[in-house]
């Protein structure tokens, strides 16, 4: 893919000259006569290299220039200037600046400082290359899981990831939408930006607001210093905004005209400030039908629903268990500094049999506490918790209920089993007679 390359000029002639020039060297290159047309367009789909004149009609280059990093820090610019201004094209350098370039131009100096540009970026991909490589970070590597439902969502993850776009990430508590959502974030374009996440639920209208859109100093009562909000510090990342079904409407209608107009005012603020934001959000709830009994914006619901995915339940992907098992043993064994490191049959046949109305989240609560309370290398139905261990005996396998024979059949072989299959023992604690004990194992096919 050709490097983006943008030159902002008031002077036409000056744009067509330089876009020719940089457009024969294989660059996609576009003309901006403002610093207002250009940064709607760098919103819209960011630049690589941008050549800005020092003195635009509506904003100077030092002006610029933060904005221009603000949305993308990775984004080189080059300033132009003529010979009254290279002082300030200087101190532009000192703020982040590539280089600078004095006017009239020379085509062959453009064309350097555009290689150059290009060569650093290069460097700098093939760096994060490296590092994400060497840290084996691909994004995916926190969700845990080989079950269908999961390749397909892996799957839906490294296509959508690299597109610019809202996704919404639907599912129980507990199915892993926050790790969902930051795979997304790594995986993209953004992932050496900020991530920002906010949880939507439970917070009132006033605070919402000014922790996502800030304030000005002296706004209200109390805001004796200015605050950056969340959105506007997460400008060139991605915003996470978890549980967003349950944000209050008013601010519903203030995030739908964010992601309109790509803009937002602190509160109190009367200056627009451009972001550059990915939005992914996350619910519980069914939002279609919250939108259908009006607890929901429509509009807000089709902006944010541009790519959607719901996650499956720990119950619908059970052969995941034992994966999900190892991961969290060796997640705590490190953590905790303990020798553990499996757990045995008898607990694995238990939690595969839970119901998990908690999901991955309870699975690994229930991993955490066995790490830290078992006492060898082995993490035993002991160790597990104690409705776990009743549900050992009588979890539902199939769609049905266990028969009182199946129930009793389970249980005598169970007794069996811990007395090391000495018959007279296991009768004794079932209370029954050796004579019946036999007649049942030769019943249940057990010798």
């Amino acid at each position: 893919m050709p490097l983006r390359v943008a030159i902002v000029d008031d002077e036409p002639v000056v744009c067509k000259r330089l876009s020719q020039a940089l457009a024969k060297e294989g660059y996609a290159v576009e003309a901006f006569v403002s610093a207002r047309s250009f940064l709607e367009a760098m919103i819209e789909r960011p630049f690589d290299v941008v050549f800005s004149d020092m003195l635009l009609p509506d904003m100077n280059g030092l002006e610029l220039l933060p904005r221009i990093k603000g949305l993308r820090s990775e984004t080189e610019v080059i300033i132009v200037t003529g010979h009254g201004t290279i002082s300030t094209a200087i101190e532009a350098m000192r703020e982040g600046a590539f280089h600078y370039v004095t006017k009239p131009v020379n085509f062959t100096e453009i064309r350097t400082l555009a290689r150059h540009a290009q060569e650093k970026i290069a460097m700098r991909m093939e760096n994060t290359r490296l590092r994400e490589a060497l840290l084996g970070a691909n994004g995916l590597s926190s969700i845990v899981g080989n079950s269908p439902a999961m390749q397909e969502l892996f799957a839906l993850i490294r296509k959508v990831a690299p597109v610019d776009c809202n996704v919404l990430v639907q599912g129980d508590s507990g199915t892993g939408k926050a790790l969902v959502a930051l795979a997304l974030h790594h995986l993209s374009p953004r992932r050496n930006q900020p991530f920002v996440t906010f949880n939507c639920g439970g917070f009132t209208e006033e605070l919402i607001s000014s922790e996502l859109f800030g304030y000005e100093k002296g706004a209200f009562t109390g805001a004796v210093n200015a605050k950056v909000g969340l959105l506007e510090a997460a400008t060139g990342g991605t915003v996470f905004l978890d549980e967003v079904g349950e944000m209050p409407l008013a601010m519903q209608v203030r995030l739908l005209h964010v992601l309109q107009e790509r803009r937002i005012l602190r509160v109190g603020g009367t200056r627009p400030i451009d972001l550059s934001i990915r939005i992914i959000a996350a619910t519980n709830r069914e939002l279609k039908t919250e939108v259908e009994k009006g607890n929901f914006r429509e509009d807000l619901f089709f902006r944010l629903n541009v790519v959607s995915t719901t996650l499956p339940r720990l119950a619908d992907r059970r052969e995941d268990i034992p994966l999900l098992v190892r991961h969290f043993i060796e997640k705590y064994r490190l953590a905790f500094r303990k020798q553990v490191y499996d757990l045995d049959d008898q607990a694995l046949a238990a939690l595969v049999g839970y119901s998990f109305p908690g999901n991955v989240r309870e699975l690994e609560n229930i991993i955490e506490r066995a790490v830290a309370l078992a006492d060898g290398e082995t993490i035993s139905l002991a160790d597990l918790p104690e409705d776990i261990r009743r549900l050992e005996f009588d979890t539902l396998e199939g769609d049905g209920l266990p028969t009182l024979a199946e129930m009793e059949r389970r249980y005598v072989i169970k007794i069996l089993e811990k007395t090391g299959y000495n018959k007279k023992l296991a009768a004794e604690v079932l209370g029954m007679p050796r004579t019946t004990l036999w007649r049942k194992l030769k019943e249940y096919g057990v010798e």
